[in-house]
């Protein structure tokens, strides 16, 4: 065999050992990668279902509000109960740091969702 067959034959199993060592490194990154965002995606979810509540207004004060008007109602109070009933939810709106901390949490869950979906692309490639 002449020198350039000799090298291109060294050169392949050099770069067949790069190439070997990197693909197993960067696919143990991406199974720790999909893992981590599997976890934090569903802690995340578990923390925007328990928050949900306080961009609502709360359906006691609905239910306290009517039934306040009945008991009016009821003791021939028809001036105090009004000819409407009372609705509070009009009146109601989430406070600006329960929007921002919702955002950011959809944010979050967001991006964590789309490095597991990078990370899927990756392995799959």
């Amino acid at each position: 065999k002449d020198d350039l067959s000799r090298f291109w034959e060294s050169y392949g199993e050099v770069a067949g050992e790069q190439d070997s060592g990197f693909l197993e490194r960067s696919d143990s990154d991406m199974q720790n990668i999909l893992l981590i965002s599997g976890l934090f995606s569903a802690t995340i979810t578990s923390f925007i279902v328990a928050m949900e509540s306080i961009l609502s207004p709360d359906p006691s004060d609905t239910t306290n509000a009517l039934l306040t008007q009945l008991v009016h109602i009821g003791l021939g109070n028809l001036t105090a109960a009004g000819s409407t009933p009372t609705d509070p939810a009009p009146m109601w709106s989430p406070t600006v740091l329960a929007v921002w901390i919702q955002m950011v949490a959809y944010a979050s869950l967001s991006m964590s969702l789309l490095a597991a979906f990078g990370a899927i692309l990756g392995k799959q490639w």
